[in-house]
This record gives structure tokens, sequence and C-alpha cells, in this order.
């Protein structure tokens, strides 16, 4: 019991949590799990059980964190939520156990192993038990199934188990293997201590019955399993890999036992249809007696799109012999099993896009259906006895996207209210919108046998809330009205008038029934007939009274129902028989027969007349289109329909379900080929039908509507405007395509367009404020269809902007104009203005270029091209529907003083005019344009960072090929022997040699045995290393010889690199042990790097080759979008500041139309667009072409870049380009490299590529760059230290600032930053949840050896594994792709490369580095993304070490089959004979260390046996 102080503690402290009484419960996370019992619901998040009462009230909450004790036969124990916790249950299995007051909670620890607890049923804070032990599945999936289940021990005692049925895939089994668990398909586990073998045990009589999926079966997965009296059921998707999908029924009997229930199994196949392959989604027996009637939710896609409502009779039969199905089998497996029984559905109850769940609940002879769907709604079905079905109601629907969990419940307390759990909410839903109806008709057309007509309170509600039976509800099966009649022609005579009362009534109703007869006409009147009984009246009126008007009030109770019918002479509705007259023959009371209207006679059947065709003859309409086709579920205003012979049509109908009365909207501007309509509001979301009305009834074509989700808006984008209105605004949300205006609080009937509508924004433009005052908030609504609906984010407006002033300056021929304007709040930005020069009655546009921002004042500059005008007095400033005129200020008091003086200082100043004034006003005149200019430039240079680093983003080639991946005896060859010498060609087998394995002649024989002994290979390493001439160059070389000759047997390698490690460290601990492994120094230092190598090439190439690639891919076109100096390789997009081209000129984007030479006539290919620079140089050009075409095809150009030669289509004719010709540019002694600018190459120019039969004499090594002196006489970019005013160039004498470029380094890392994350969260994230076996196994060997040595800070440890992996092998990686592609490095790229891989060590260090105005950039980059980064490899390091070890056997078969897949690649011969080189030179000190080690004898004469073979050459000479 819990006390109230303690209660509102709980709730008052549930900060993060929303409780709405009645109606929902909204948690932190999204709900994983939930159960209902008694008055209660429990509901599991990924962290959090909940224990709520039956109307969602929140009783109390336990955290399910906890932490990790080893070795304790528990290892999980719960602490508080302020606790420190590293490991977390999450909840599979939530059953509640009533008989005994239990909660049983079952789950699984961090993704990996199964742990239950047992609670108290009303107080889940109370553990009863706990252990270590899986029930049900390890995955938090809706494929496996717990349900608890009674067997029938005998007649005086039944046990209570749980029947698990798991989930049956690759995947699984994995998972259970991994944590050890012998779990079968279908079992039964204890759930009281008592029980034989204990609780949760599997065991009887010492075994573990089990029931098994055949071999053959590759995924199994359960939907739903129940038990009804002894039987259970279990219902799931059944594949194999040469079958599709089956819908498998499995009954259980359970008596007896465990094994004898378990040996019941029987099964049936559920056939949806003879097309086959549909899957069942969700599924709900209905309750009831014989037969067993279940429903069913099957979908005939794997997108759940097209799912239908299905009904079963799966009544058991257990006559067939037991355990023989072709599937499943307990115990042994028959070896033939006979096809299981079909069963085939009933009925088709219900076709709805997206259905998730599905409840079903019987009321009376109704069932009730409750369906979820993946959209958010909750829909409601009413089916009579012969399953036809009632128009379908929505009882919740979402606004936004979010599925509905694939169990509903009904509230066991009230079960007028069903429980439907979405995302994160827990809604408790009514059953029924009873109340919403107003009168007794529009209660009974609802359909709904929930409600009744309360007559004694006069109003729709549930049939519990009416006190007395004084009631009216719906009949036993579907009837289309309350009231009907019947007229009939008796033998005398007479006409018999019948009236029926389609209804269901409570006693009192029942017994007060009564009905009355009258007629305008006084003649008419009942002669005679039988008393009303309930639920009909008969009036027999004499012969010759009809036509006639009748009118009949019937009461019920207190309820009184009245009906006006049109009585008509059976026999005079007459006229060819037509579609229109058959229905006025049955609305009439008559029948028809054979053609023609006739007295009642028998059962009607009004079916015949939707057979029948129209009696005048229209033009059958066609529907092609409907734009637009899919709405929000408030419907949409002038919707066009668009087909063919559409003159004739009135309406058009919109029918959401057959059973539904249809929606009409009539139509305007017919015509004939198009439409207007309304397309109506919709209660629920989903597609609906649409046809074209005619004015006969009949409806043709077909098109459809799809109804989804509203509007909403999550931000306006600028949020304010000013007071005159005609600012565009965007606002940005969902589904804003729907919209069809905007409208304002502050004139709400002023409606504004909306412009570029898509999904996510749309702008429009805002309604002026009149006479409005200083700034004021409005709020935004978005009209949809005939709704509107509030932006919760408001906008401000502010007064008008105000211009104060402006000047000029001329700027070679254009005049360049800056506005200055008052510091406001409303962010006005350049592309909202027009500015106009005004001279003379001419209006001269200004393009704006610029705007900058200060504390008082913003200032907006523009520019008037090739302008005739010096100066302009006058300025029109243009913005939303306001236009400023802006006069020039002239400068008064400088005349002023000028007039002043004029008088005083005549001869001063006519001196000064005539001797200095010419040269004053140049000189003048070129300061302030050389100060304007600078100006200018600098401002566009930062302002261009500015945009470069706002906007920019890499659009990465969407086919980047297949990735140029090299294959693993490269890949080696590179790692093992970086430096590619000699070693490389005599030990790694190119691709073309031969790989069958090679025989070992006697020496090599002799030695490759010497080193698989251990003391022999461990002794020789210490015996060179420990020689001083045995240089770090020939450690490396050794340890690449051992990885080559004992590539074949990888586990002895990985032992012998154990024992040297273990050495190493035993050297190292008492000195620094904090620098273990961070160089290569040693032999095994070398060797780890290339067992790491070995072991994590498959993880490289699967894993994190892709966005290694993508991440160098980028790179690349990053640095290719900028200019690249040819000369000294710096570039003006990298991240590098010692590599970045500051000093680089203007620059404009090229694409160029290639044309390759092709044939021997000089025909010409396809163009080819290849994008460059007006800075490339023409060995950059030809470089860019190879590359678009290789990047194109797929495939290199087959000539030669040193071959190729380009030329430019100027007037007809193809001009060389050439890398320097006699129009180069020289400066003193050093002449510039041609560009597309020198020869003016415009965008869009058509290049020829041809290929060079020979060398210009120029440069006979075919480029200048073979030239040995190439960067002292050449340059591009980089001027050469020459004197000023030898630069013709006037672009080249800009002033250029280093700092002012740095801009372009975080651009750099902006537009590639994406590609380094997930490059490197793919090298520190767990495939799985399992790191690497390398990496888990070396990891835990370093965790060993640390606590051998005694080792406890923590420190050191995690550097030990930064230093093995990341520093040792990633680094390595992560600067050389070309290890790993077939690709060139170029200098660029290696800077940038460098920066990412600093950063990459960075997020491993546990140093804080202190930044400041003197930190290296290559730090500054990634500052901020650091500490995120460490978090991030702090949790990588966690996991691996929480991870479950890997066995001993599981290594072994890794490594051995890592040897397989390479096996022979390598020449183990040659690097055995480069071994006994090493051995030769040291051979005294080997075998000194061997007898100082105590080597055997056999040991010694092996060596000196080895040493005799190889001075012997005859028997092994050298390669």
């Amino acid at each position: 019991m819990i006390l109230l102080p303690g209660l509102l503690v709980i709730l008052w402290g549930e900060a993060a949590l929303c409780l709405e009484p009645d109606v929902s419960f909204t948690f932190n996370r999204d709900i994983q799990h939930y159960a209902v019992a008694t008055n209660t619901v429990y509901v599991a998040t990924n962290d959090t059980l909940y224990q709520l009462s039956h109307d969602l009230t929140m009783v109390q909450r336990v955290t399910q964190r906890g932490v990790l004790k080893g070795g304790a036969q528990v290892p999980f124990h719960r602490v508080s939520e302020a606790d420190f916790s590293d490991a977390t249950l999450s909840i599979n299995v939530l059953l509640p156990l009533v008989e005994d007051d239990t909660l049983i909670s079952c789950g699984v620890i961090d993704k990996e192993c199964g742990h239950c607890e047992i609670l108290k049923l009303m107080d889940i804070s109370s553990l009863q038990h706990s252990e270590s032990i899986q029930v049900g599945s390890l995955d938090h999936s809706s494929a496996s199934v717990a349900v608890l289940v009674k067997v029938e021990k005998n007649p005086t005692k039944t046990d209570t188990y749980i029947l698990t049925a798991l989930e049956q895939s690759p995947k699984q089994k994995e998972r259970a293997e991994n944590c050890s668990t012998n779990l079968a398909t279908v079992q039964l586990q204890n759930t009281e201590k008592n029980q034989d073998g204990g609780i949760f045990s599997l065991i009887e009589n010492q075994g573990t019955p089990s029931i098994k999926s055949i071999d053959k079966v590759e995924f199994v997965e359960f939907v739903d399993g129940f038990q009804i009296s002894s039987t259970m059921y279990l219902l799931s998707n059944v594949r194999s890999a040469d079958t599709s999908n089956r819908i498998r029924l499995i009954w259980l009997e359970g008596k007896g036992s465990k094994t004898l229930t378990l040996k019941s199994l029987r099964g049936a196949t559920l056939r949806v249809s003879e097309a086959g392959g549909h899957r069942l989604v969700a599924s709900s027996v209905i309750p009831g007696a014989q037969p067993v009637l279940w429903s069913g939710v099957f979908s005939a896609d794997v997108g759940r799109t097209n799912t239908e409502l299905l009904v079963f009779d799966i009544s058991p039969d257990f006559t067939g012999k037991a355990n023989t199905d072709p599937d499943f089998y307990s115990g042994s497996r028959e070896s033939s099993a006979p096809e299981p029984k079909t069963l085939r559905p009933k009925a088709v109850l219900f076709r709805h896009s997206n259905m998730t769940s599905v409840l079903a609940v019987r009321h009376n002879t109704w069932v009730v259906f409750f369906i979820g769907t993946g959209d958010g709604q909750l829909i409601k079905l009413a089916v009579d006895k012969d399953y036809h079905t009632s128009c379908p109601t929505v009882l919740y629907r979402a606004d936004d996207v979010r599925q509905v969990f694939p169990k509903i419940q009904l509230d066991p307390i009230d079960q007028n209210y069903v429980y439907v759990p979405v995302r994160n909410q827990m809604k408790r839903v009514p059953v029924s919108n009873c109340s919403t109806y107003r009168d007794v008709k529009e209660c009974w057309s609802a359909q709904d046998p929930q409600c009744v007509w309360c007559g004694s309170k006069d109003s729709c509600m549930f049939e519990d809330d009416c006190i007395d039976s004084d009631w009216l509800s719906i009949p036993e099966d579907y009837q289309e009205k309350m009231v009907s009649h019947r007229v009939a022609m008796e033998p005398t005579g007479q006409i018999t008038l019948n009236v029926q009362t389609h209804l269901t009534a409570g006693q009192t109703a029942r017994s007060n029934f009564a009905c009355q007869f009258s007629a305008r006409s006084s003649a008419i009147h009942c002669t005679s007939g039988p008393a009303p009984m309930f639920p009909q009246c008969t009036c027999i009126l004499p012969n010759g009274t009809l036509p006639a008007e009748v009118f009949v009030k019937i009461r019920l109770g207190t309820t009184q129902l009245s009906e006006r019918l049109t009585l008509t002479e059976c026999s005079d509705i007459g006229g060819p028989p037509t579609f229109v007259l058959c229905r006025q023959c049955f609305e009439a009371g008559c029948d028809w027969s054979k053609n023609k209207c006739s007295w009642a006679n028998g059962v009607r059947n009004d079916s015949v007349c939707k057979r029948m065709v129209s009696g005048i003859k229209f033009s059958m309409p066609e529907i092609s289109s409907i734009d637009p086709g899919v709405v929000s579920f408030y419907g949409r205003n002038h919707a066009v329909l668009y087909g063919r012979n559409l003159s004739d049509v009135t309406r058009v109908r919109i029918q959401a379900h057959t059973e539904c009365k249809p929606q009409e909207s009539p139509v305007w501007d017919n015509t004939g080929m198009s439409l207007t309509f309304h397309i109506p509001s919709a209660d629920s979301k989903g597609v609906v039908k649409v046809c074209a009305l005619l004015p006969d009834g009949s409806c043709h074509g077909s098109s459809n509507i799809t109804y989804q989700s509203s509007p909403s808006c999550s931000n306006i984008v600028p949020n304010s405007t000013w007071l005159s209105g005609k600012r565009k605004l965007k606002i940005i949300g969902s589904h804003l395509d729907f919209v069809e205006g905007v409208t304002q609080s502050h004139a709400p009937q002023e409606v504004r367009l909306p412009e570029n509508r898509t999904y996510q924004n749309l702008t429009f433009e805002t309604v002026a404020a009149v006479n409005a005052q200083g700034a004021f908030p409005s709020t935004v609504f978005l009209k949809v269809g005939n709704k509107t609906l509030p932006c919760t984010p408001t906008i401000t407006f502010y007064p008008e902007p105000k211009f104060i002033s402006f000047k000029s300056i001329l700027v070679g021929d254009d005049l360049r104009i800056t506005i200055e304007k008052k510091a406001d709040k409303l962010e006005m930005m350049e592309t909202e203005l027009s500015v106009w020069g005004v001279d003379r009655g001419h209006h001269y546009p200004c393009i704006l270029k610029a705007k900058e921002s200060h504390n008082e004042t913003d200032t907006f500059s523009c520019e008037i091209q090739d302008s005739q005008v010096a100066e302009f007095q006058l300025l029109m400033i243009k913005y939303g529907d306001e236009t400023v005129k802006l006069q020039n200020k002239p400068s008064f008091p400088f005349i002023w003083v000028l007039l002043v003086l004029l008088p005083i200082s005549c001869i001063i100043i006519i001196m000064v005019v005539i001797v200095y004034r010419s040269k004053q006003k140049k000189l003048t005149a070129k300061m302030n344009s050389d100060m304007e200019n600078l100006e200018l430039d600098i401002r566009n240079d930062i302002r261009q960072g500015f945009v470069d680093l706002q906007t920019e983003q890499i659009d990465l080639m969407e086919n980047v090929g297949a990735i140029p991946f090299l294959d693993y005896n490269h890949f080696a060859s590179r790692i093992f022997f970086p430096e590619r010498g000699t070693l490389v060609k005599l030990c790694i087998k190119d691709i073309g040699q031969d790989t069958v394995k090679v025989q070992l002649d006697e020496c090599c024989h002799v030695l490759s045995q010497l080193i698989h002994n251990r003391l022999f290979l461990t002794s020789m390493v210490h015996a060179l290393e420990e020689q001083k001439s045995f240089t770090i160059k020939n450690k490396c070389a050794l340890a690449s010889l051992l990885t080559v000759a004992l590539h074949g047997d990888l586990l002895y390698l990985t032992e012998v690199m154990e024992v040297l490690l273990k050495d190493l460290m035993h050297q190292n601990s008492n000195t620094h042990s904090k620098l273990l492994l961070r160089g290569t120094e040693s032999t095994v230092e070398k060797l780890l790097t290339n067992w790491m190598s070995i072991c994590l090439y498959g993880f490289l190439r699967e894993s994190v080759g892709q966005h290694l690639f993508l991440m160098v891919s980028a790179l690349t076109q990053q640095i290719k979008k900028g200019p690249v100096d040819c000369v000294t390789e710096k570039a003006l997009y990298t991240l590098s500041e010692d590599w970045l081209l500051w000093q680089a000129q203007d620059f404009s984007s090229l694409k160029l139309k290639v044309l390759f030479a092709v044939g021997t006539e000089g025909e010409l290919s396809e163009p080819l667009e290849v994008n460059s620079l007006s800075c490339d140089t023409v060995e950059q050009v030809k470089e860019k072409i190879l590359s678009t075409f290789k990047s194109k095809f797929g495939f290199p150009f087959n000539v030669p870049l040193s071959d190729v030669r380009i030329e430019y289509e100027r007037d007809g004719c193809f001009v060389p380009l050439e890398e320097v010709d006699g129009s180069s540019e020289v400066i003193g002694e050093v002449t510039m490299l041609n560009t597309l600018k020198h020869y003016k190459v415009p965008d869009g120019a058509t290049i020829k590529v041809l290929q060079r039969k020979t060398h210009p004499p120029l440069s006979p090594q075919g480029s200048v760059k073979d030239d040995e002196n190439f960067s002292r006489k050449y340059f591009h970019l980089i001027d050469p230290d020459v004197d000023e005013d030898q630069r013709k160039d006037p672009e080249r004498k800009k002033l250029k600032l280093k700092e002012v470029h740095l801009t372009k380094l975080l651009s750099t890392k902006v537009a590639v930053h994406s590609f380094v994350e997930n490059l490197f969260r793919s090298i520190w994230g767990l495939t799985h949840g399992r790191a690497p076996h390398a990496i888990k196994y070396f990891f835990d060997f370093l965790d060993a050896q640390a606590a051998d040595m005694k080792i406890t800070d923590p420190d050191v440890l995690h550097i030990w594994k930064t230093n093995s992996l990341p520093l040792r092998f990633w680094i390595n990686i992560l600067k050389n792709p070309q290890f790993v592609f077939d690709m060139e490095k170029t200098p660029q790229l290696e800077g940038c490369l460098s920066v990412i891989a600093q950063a990459f060590m960075d997020s491993f260090s546990l140093t804080e580095f202190q930044l400041g105005k003197h930190t290296p950039t290559n730090k500054l980059l990634y500052a901020k993304d650091i500490p995120k980064f460490k978090q991030e490899v702090r949790a990588y390091y966690k996991q691996i070490r929480e991870q479950s070890v890997i066995t001993e056997s599981e290594f072994k078969s890794f490594l051995q089959e890592e040897s397989k897949k390479h096996d022979n690649e390598f020449n183990e011969t040659a690097a055995l004979r480069e071994l006994y080189q090493f051995i030769q030179s040291y051979f005294t000190e080997i075998k000194d260390k061997l007898n100082e080690n105590g080597a055997p004898t056999e040991l010694m004469e092996q060596l000196h046996h080895l040493k005799t073979q190889f001075d012997g050459l005859k028997s092994c000479s050298w390669s």
C-alpha cells in the first residue's frame, strides 16, 4: 500500500510526463510492451516500468537501470534513478499472474542476454525473485509470443506455464548461440518454484520437451498465441528458401504434462487466396462458444499498404495423427509428414491500407472490431451474424503519422473504454461516440450495437447507462432502414399495409408498443387487422383508396417514431424497366418481378435495381485524373476532375466504404473535359473511391483520392514584417502542400495564396496592418478545406524601415552606391530591396551586392553598371509594396566654409587651385579608388567566405561507380612493406602469378620448421633486437618477413606475438608503461600492425571502406571546386593551413563540352560535359577531362596524359592549347603557365581531345612538369618574387590577406563533415552490437595483462588500446587511402587527410587541449566536435569491455578462416630466404641466446643443420 504523501512525491517528480485524466498518458520514451490485469495497466518503455490505474492515473514507476556485478549468481541489480548505472533491462515479456498476485517481467540486459524478475502485482517496486535466464525473445520484437497457459495434470490439479514461441531467423540463432541458450521454437516454462525444476525451468522428468522448426524453415514469425478451454493456439508466418510465406496455425492440447502437451501438436494452413504469399499482421480471437471464430489482418505486400480483415473458423481438429506437421515437430521428427489441413476464410470483412492491429469484442449477435492503423487511427467496425458490415467509424485519429501498437485491449474495469498505445502515449478511448448522436434516427443510423436510444433520458448512450429497460437499438442483422413498409393486394381486393420496425428493444419499450395510422384524406382508415405486436403493425385499406399519403406514428415505451408513406397502386408504376423506375417501385412498398412493378409478395430484393441501366441515354463519363489526388482529412476546395464525356455530370460522389453513405459534391465550370468540385472533409485517413454522378442516379468512372494528416507549422522565417505588409515569409512544417490560403489574426478576412508550396515549406506575403502603431504580434492561420488551423509560432509587425542617406563612387565604368538604413529588428535582406537611381526622369537599376550590419545602422551596397551619371541626387527604393524616395544631402557646411574663406584668402585659393588642384584631385581620386577597391575586395573575400560557410555542401556524385578496392595481396604489400622496395617483389605474388601451392625446398623446409618452434623464434627475435647494428628498418623487415612466412598459420603467429608483447610489457613496466606500443621501435610492434591489418581487412572492406572512399571522394571534389596552384600544389579549398592557396585570384566555373577524336577519319564522339575553372592550366584541364571520363564510363581513357593534346573551338576553327607557348606571360625570368582565362575560353566552350603523335620541341619530355627546374622556371597562381611594376595583370596587384581566406578551411570542413562523421562512427561503431573478433580478442588480452601486472590506472589501459588500434592501424589507413583503393594521393589530399587523422586521434586522447589565439588551425577546426567524439569513443571502449568473451574455439576458427582466404598469395620461399640472411649475419648471437634460454640439444642441432643446408648452394640456390 502506497501512502498518499509518497504518491504525491512520485507524481510531482514526474516532470517529463504529461497526464491527461481519462484521456491519455504520455511517457518519456516509446512504449515497448504493456499488459492489463484487473484494475491495473503495466507499461514498459526501454528504461522504465510503469504501474497505472485502469483510468491511466500513475501509481508508481520503477527504473530498469542497474549495475552488473561480475561473478554474482544474478549479475544484474537495479539501482535508483540517481545512482550510477551501467546496464539496462529492456522488457520483452509482461505477464500478470493474478492468482499468485505476481507480475512476471522478462527481457534482455543491454541487447545481450536474458533476465527475469517476479514482481508483486500491485506493487511493482517489490521484487520477489530475479534470475538470469531467457524467457521469450532476446529482441524487442513483435515476432515472438509469450502467454500464460494452463495444463491439466489430472482432474484435481492444473499447473500454469509460460508458453513461449520464439522468432526463428539466422540472426536470432546467432544471438542465442552468443548467450549460450538452448531455447527451441516453442516450449513451456515454469511459473512457480515448487514446479519440477524450479521457476522458469524447461525441464520435466530429466528431459526438456520442446517444439522445433525443421531445418528447411528459415524464418518463423509468431503473431499471436492464446488458450481457449484446454486448447492452445499459435499463429505464425513461416518461410523457407524455396517457398513463399505460409500462414500456419498450431493446436496443442493442454493435458497430462509438458511433454504430452507439446507432442499433441497438430496444425493447419490458413489460405487467404489461391495466389498465396500473404502475411499475417495482427490477430484476435472472436469471443463466443463453438465454433471458434478468429479474425486476422492479412497483408498482400511487405509494406502492408494493402491489408484486409478476414474471419476464419479455427476450431481445433485432434482427429489426425499427432506430431506429424511438415514445419514443426516435438521430440523426434517423422521421416515424412502429410500436408496439413487447409482453412479458408469464411468472410472478407474490411479492406484498408496499413492495418496494424485488431481487437474483436462480441455484443449480442454483433461482433465489434477495433482496428489500429499505421498512420495513427483507431477504426471501429460492426459486423452482424451474417458477416454484413456496417459503415466503419473513426474513434481516434492522430494529426501526424504514428503507428498503433500491435495489441489493443479493453479496460477490464470499464469495458466502454479501450487502450490504444501509439508511440510514447497510452490512450484510453471510448468504444463508441454514442453521446454525439442527437436523436433516435441518428443513434440508429450509426449502426453501432453498443449504443441505445434511452427513452427515459431522451439521449443516445451505452446500454449500461440507461437505468431502465426503456431503450431501442439496432436489430440483430444489418438493415438499411429503421422502418420499412410493404403493400399487398388480398384476394378480396383489400390492400394490406404492413409496417415493420427494424429494432431491438428493452422490455419496457417492447411492452409499450403501439401504432397509429392517419391520412390527410378522412376517407382513408384502417378497417380491421391484427393488433400491433412488436416489431410490426398492419393496416387493411379498402380497395380504391390509392394513391394516398399515410402517416404512421409508432410508440415504443416513451419513444415515438413517425413515418410518412406515399402509397401507390403497384400496377400503376409502369414504363420501360429502368433503374429509376425500379427504385420507385420498392420505395412505394411494392416488389419488382419480371421487369415490372407488382404487389408485394414474399421476400423483398431491391438489389435487382443495381443491375439495371438508366432509361435516358447519357454519354458514359470517364475519369482520367483528379488534381489534387492527395489531400488532408479536412478536404480541399476547388479540386479539378479531368476526363471525357463529363458534360452531363451533376455531382461527384466520394465513397469511403461500400457500407457507408457516400458524400456528393456539386460541380461547376464543367467543360466536358474537366470540372471543378469541392473535396469534402473525411473522418478517417485513407483511400476513397470517386465516380461521376449522372442525373439518373447512376455513377460512372473510377478514381481515387487519398486523405492524409493535416498541415502543421513549426517555424516561420523571418519571423517579422513591416506594417505596410507584402513581405515574403516562409512557413516550415509538414503537409504544407495541402494549404489553400494563409490569413493573419489582425486581418482575418484577407486571404493570401501560398507560393512555392512543398511538403515542408511554403511562402506567403504578409497583410498590411492598417492604422497600426508600433510593434505588435500576429498569429498566422492556414486555410485547409473549410478549416482554419493556427500556427504555433507568431510573427511580429514592426514600423517601416528608415533609410537615412546614400553616397556614390565610381569604380571603373560602374557606379557603386552605398545606402544607409537605421538598424531595426526586421533583419531585412538585400534580396528584399529593389533600387533605381533617378536622373532627368530616367530610372537606372542598381543591382544589390551586399549588406553589412552595425550597432546603429545597416548598409546596403549596389552597382549601376556602365553608368553615364557620375552622381545621383535621387534614389527610389522599393520593398514589399512601399516605394521610398531618398534625396542626396548636399555638404552645406563645407560650401559655407568655402564661401566665408573665399574673400579672405582669394590669392591663396587661386594659387592652390592653379598649382595643386589638378594633382591633388588626381591623387585623391586615385587613393579613394584604391582604398575603395581594397575595401571592396576584402569585403567580397570575407563575404564570399561567409557565404561558402553557410551554403557549403558536397553534392557527391550519385554513382561513384564500383569502389576500386585493391585486392588483398596489394593491400598487404603496402602495409607490410610501405617503402615498396625489393622485398615486395620477392614476397608478394602479383595477380597474374600462379597461386598453386609451391613446395618448399629442403633448406627452406628446415627453416620453416625452426621458426615454427616458439622458443627458437622468440630467442631469435630477442637476439637480433639486442644488437646495436640491427636498425628499426631491420626490425620492421623482420616482422613483415615473419608475417609472410607464417601467414598460413595465423594461430601460431598470434601466439608468438602474445609472447613477444608480454616480454615488451614487462620490459617497460617499471619505466614508461603509458608509452607502450606508441611507436614502432621493436619487431613485435610492427608485427602487431601487420596482424591487425590481416584480421581487420574484412571489416575494413565490408564496413569502413565505403565511408572512407566517400570521404576521400568528397574531399577530392571539394578541392577541385576551387583553384589549385599547379606549381606549389596549394589549394583554395583545403583543411590544412599549410596547403591553403590564400593568394588565389578571381576565378569562375566553366562547363566544357569535350569531344574525343575517334577513328582514323577524324570522327568525333558525343560531347562529354566536364567541369573546369577559368584559372586551370592546360595540364589541369587534361587531368579533369580524363578523370570525368573515368567517372562517367567506369574505365580510364586509353591514352596516357602525356600523349593527350587538346584544342579549343573558336570561330569555327580549333586552336591548340599548350602549357607554354609564345603568348605566355613572362615576369622577369619566370614564365606563367597558360590557363583557360589566358586563352579566353568561355563557359560552354567546345574542347577536342586528340592523341599527340610527337612531343613539341618546347617540351620533349611530354610536360613542363617533367623539367627538373619546373618550380623555379614556371609559376601559376602564386606570383614569383619580382618587381611590382613587372606585373601586367592588375588583378595580380591586389593585396591579399591570408587571414581572410582562413574561412575556406572551415567551409571545407563543413562540406565534408557528414562524411567524416560517418567514417569515424563506422570505425568505432559495433556491427550488430559486436566488435570485430580481433579487436575484442586483443583488448581482452590487454585487460588480462594489466590485471596480471597489477595495473589499476584506467588511463594506462585506455592508452594501450589506443596505441594498438587507432594509432597503429586506423591512422595508417586514414592517412593512406591508396593502401586500400586503386587511387593516387595528391599533396592537397594528403594535407587534408593529416588534419582529419589528427582529429581522429584527438578523439581518443585523454588530454584536454587548451585553445587560444595561438592554437594551430588544424586543432581549432574540430575543437567543438572532439568532446562529442570522445564520449562516443569512451562508450565504444565500454561496449567492447562489456561484450561477451570470444571463446578460444571461436577465435581459432576465425584465424583459420582468414588464413584460408589468402592461401598461396605470398611467396613463402622468398620470405624464408630473406629471413635466413638475418640468421646468417647474427648466427653466433642467436646461438648464444638459445643457450641462454636453455634450448634443447635437438634444437641446436637443427640450427646447425639449417646452416649446412644453406651453405650448400647445390640444394638451395638464391633467386
